[in-house]
């Protein structure tokens, strides 16, 4: 039987008590000290050791040891046969898209639903971004979204698919593991197979997890991954491309160090490249991270489960659940509203941070960004609905400790 202020709540959704969703959170998060950032980094006496051992042996550039031992250990984690560590995420991707040959003009498929670092790296490229709808299945690309529309729009013209409506190639599509949670690639990689589309990962969300039991940035010829100061593991800032392809490797790895030849002592460089390469005292305090990374990912995924628990039988929210058949890092973990309660997004923001809770909303569409307004779309009903609807809450890995200790 529902209860008169349930119904109440229900009829008018500005009558909602929030104070129930608030203490639900606070269960989760037991004595971690306020304001409880979104997600933070922590170190320990390790990666101490290791970035004074930079500095004691003055190998604090882009060569050094511990780049090397850096690329192993993400490639070793992902089960990518090579990794080349790049300065950040968003160079990792426009290197990663230059090498698989997007080229001025070209049209590169990727969610509204990301961050804006995505898009931006299309256009460093000199592409043009064109958004396509996410799914609430995996918070990433709809493959079936994505099919339909190209269905509509895509033709054949001398030798390559091109957007009919813009006259521009259709090269690649960018699908993004959202806050950690795997797109469906076997369905993606054949809506990309159809259109002769080259899968570039963002897996920048996504180190740790998994689909099927397949590393996430392994699905495509080629991923990044990022290191910002938010991500399960970080290097400060700092990125990486993966790939099974040796030769494409060899040549990124070229290319993000100015293409500079191998010689004692000339300067000779064979092609336009660019320096995005990661210095060696920001790989010593990866490599310190790397070592912790699946302690990191149990804690992630334990807390997970307390904020699953704990909106289990929510009237109006609930927490997203990884997608079947992957076991997510869960990055973010995300509350999501009942559809009916969306207008009460931003009043439950308010409400979070002056709790000392530093929740936020999902990142506003690409399409809705002033640069991006005019870029190629499909129709975008989910991504616009998640934008409404979604909120990231605490996910910092040593909230798994602090949440035992109520």
């Amino acid at each position: 039987m529902v209860s008169s202020t349930a119904q109440a709540n229900r009829k008018y959704p500005d009558m909602l008590d929030l104070k129930p969703v608030l203490g639900a959170i606070d269960a989760v998060l037991g004595s971690a000290a306020r304001p409880v950032e979104l997600h933070e980094p922590r170190f320990g006496q390790r990666e101490r050791e290791l970035v004074l051992d930079c500095i004691d042996s003055n190998w604090v550039s882009s060569a050094g040891k511990y780049v090397t031992r850096f690329e192993e250990m993400v490639a070793a984690a992902t089960g990518a046969r090579h990794a080349v560590a790049i300065v950040n995420g968003t160079a990792a991707l426009h290197a990663a898209l230059v090498l698989e040959g997007v080229e001025q003009g070209d049209e590169v498929l990727l969610p509204a639903i990301t961050f804006v670092a995505t898009a931006n790296a299309v256009s460093h490229a000199g592409a043009i971004p064109h958004f396509v709808d996410s799914t609430w299945d995996t918070l990433g690309l709809d493959p079936q979204a994505l099919e339909a529309h190209l269905d509509a729009v895509a033709e054949r013209r001398n030798g390559a698919w091109v957007n009919k409506q813009t006259g521009r190639r259709l090269r690649a599509v960018v699908p993004v593991h959202i806050f950690g949670h795997p797109v469906d690639m076997a369905a993606l990689g054949a809506v990309a197979a159809k259109y002769e589309l080259v899968i570039v990962e963002d897996a920048t969300e996504s180190l740790g997890s998994t689909l099927g039991g397949k590393g996430c940035g392994t699905f495509g010829h080629s991923a990044v991954l990022s290191f910002n100061g938010n991500k399960i593991v970080t290097t400060g800032g700092g990125g990486m491309i993966v790939t099974d392809d040796e030769a494409h490797a060899r040549h990124a790895r070229h290319f993000t160090s100015t293409a500079k030849r191998a010689h004692a002592w000339a300067f000779d460089h064979d092609e336009v490249a660019y320096n995005y390469r990661l210095p060696n005292i920001n790989a010593a305090l990866g490599c310190g991270q790397m070592e912790r990374l699946p302690a990191m990912v149990d804690a992630k995924r334990r807390l997970a489960e307390r904020y699953l628990l704990a909106f289990s039988d929510f009237p109006w929210a609930r927490i997203y659940r990884e997608p079947e058949g992957s076991q997510s890092n869960y990055w973010l973990n995300t509350l999501v509203l009942e559809r009916e309660y969306a207008a009460e997004r931003d009043r439950l923001l308010a409400a979070l941070h002056g709790h000392g809770i530093r929740a936020r909303p999902l990142w506003t569409p690409m399409h809705l960004l002033p640069m991006y307004r005019d870029c190629p779309r499909s129709q975008l009903p989910v991504a616009e609905d998640m934008h409404t609807r979604c909120i990231n809450l605490p996910s910092s890995p040593f909230l798994a400790e602090s949440a035992n200790k109520v």
